[in-house]
């Protein structure tokens, strides 16, 4: 529990963790040379450019609760989503593989907890399973945007 009484059910860490599964099957499913290794690579990035999204939905979500929050948190809320379809559009045109712009959304998965903390409205429960998930899953989709580099 932390300061505020606030502390994640086992439910919520468990199903938390879990949401990692996914970039860990396609990261397995690429670097393996399957036939579905094309398909891995793009639903890794789909993936992981949905919960980014989703965190720019969360900090949102928290600005609205907190009632304190001013027009900085708003448009910090929108910019995850905003940035993973700007990294989708050179790969959807064809200009360039899709491994820098995985590296590239593995970087700011990563660094998304900093984003939680200078706005300073996620309980601290909530905020050490963020920090969790951020790194494997920015860490992962960076191996996966290393593996795509690899298969180029």
């Amino acid at each position: 529990m932390d300061e505020n009484g606030i502390s994640l059910t086992p439910t919520a860490r468990w199903l938390g963790y879990a949401g990692l599964l996914p970039q860990m099957i396609c990261v397995a499913l690429a670097a393996s040379g399957h036939e579905w290794q094309f398909t891995a690579i793009a639903g890794g990035f789909a993936y992981a450019a949905a919960i980014f999204s989703f965190l720019g939905g969360v900090w949102w979500g928290q600005a609205l609760a907190g009632g304190k929050a001013g027009a900085g948190a708003y448009l910090i809320a929108v910019m995850p989503s905003l940035i993973a379809t700007a990294l989708f559009l050179p790969w959807s045109f064809g200009w360039e593989w899709p491994g820098p712009a995985l590296m590239y959304l593995g970087a700011f998965i990563l660094l998304s907890p900093l984003v939680d903390r200078a706005l300073g409205l996620a309980s601290a429960d909530f905020m050490r399973l963020r920090v969790h998930l951020s790194v494997g899953l920015g860490v992962l989709t960076i191996i996966l945007g290393i593996v795509a580099e690899a298969i180029v």
